[in-house]
């Protein structure tokens, strides 16, 4: 269902939005005094330091200067390869002070958004993938980008306790991308088909987004959208024939702020820490919101 505000679309719309949002990630640093940069965020065993460094190293390596690799450390918070592929980024600068590299993206910036201010660009246009791991479109990497910013950049306004830009561009992008993804991860809950759960953003994004637990002809279930503007069509068993009837189930309705969505879509804080009401079942509840991380 659709954000109130509505996410960026075409590409201006885009860009400023990842301007926006890149342009807080500065201003955030370069109001850091020297002891902010050490400071503890929600991502675990990353400071306010390694969340600027991780983005200088991946925009620098989108225009065109990558990081030179080097040896990551087996730290307990990397649980996969993408993870440490992640770090690198900022195992490279952890020795360097935090206004040193806050003046790396000082000038990193301005040489990204003359790029993607140049006029033959279009939304289409092939470009690299943020990992280097092939080709994507223009338009989607900047959505791809402007939520990797933007939960940084909440990181950041987290652990100095600045709070802000919850009802930018950037924030309908990422509560779009949440809500975008919660019939997948709410197929993995475990609940009993038939359960309904509906997740309300209270604001400042407001949006709205529903799922029913419908049962497959092979035994598992699917994550059906309640509000897609298209009627439900039971399943039919392709070996008998028989319709699969989606037996009648509960429904329970999750109320949680812009804020609360994001942070828990992001990973960043655990079910029993967020603050949310709910209406219908706590248990059911619980076990959605603990799948709807979409960070990998």
């Amino acid at each position: 269902m659709p954000t109130r505000s509505l996410p960026p679309e075409g590409l201006s719309e885009l860009v400023e939005a990842y301007a926006n949002t890149a342009q807080a990630v500065l201003d955030l640093g370069l109001t850091c005094r020297p002891e902010d940069f050490d400071r503890e965020t929600q991502a675990p065993g990353w400071t306010v330091k390694d969340h600027i460094s991780h983005v200088v190293g991946v925009e620098s390596a989108l225009a065109g200067n990558p990081d030179p690799e080097v040896e990551v450390p087996d730290h307990p918070w990397i649980r996969h390869e993408m993870g440490r592929f992640l770090e690198q980024s900022v195992q490279l600068r952890r020795d360097r002070p935090g206004s040193e590299v806050v003046n790396e993206w000082k000038h990193v910036l301005p040489r990204r958004l003359r790029a993607l201010r140049d006029p033959e660009l279009t939304i289409d246009t092939e470009v690299a993938g943020p990992l280097g791991d092939g080709s994507t479109t223009l338009g989607e990497l900047l959505r791809l980008r402007i939520i990797d910013i933007w939960v940084h950049e909440q990181d950041l306004r987290e652990a100095l306790d600045r709070p802000g830009n919850l009802d930018s561009p950037a924030a309908a992008e990422f509560v779009a991308r949440v809500l975008r993804g919660f019939p997948r991860r709410a197929a993995l809950a475990g609940l009993e088909p038939g359960t309904s759960v509906i997740i309300e953003s209270t604001g400042p994004v407001l949006a709205r987004e529903g799922v029913r637990i419908t049962p497959k002809s092979d035994g598992s279930v699917w994550g059906e959208p309640l509000f897609s503007g298209q009627a439900h069509v039971d399943e039919t068993d392709e070996t008998t024939g028989e319709v699969i009837v989606v037996p009648p189930g509960s429904i329970t309705t999750i109320r949680l702020t812009t804020e609360a969505l994001t942070r828990r879509g992001a990973g960043r804080v655990p079910t029993a820490q967020l603050r949310y009401s709910v209406e219908g079942d706590e248990d059911v509840a619980a076990r959605v919101l603990d799948e709807l991380a979409i960070t990998p």
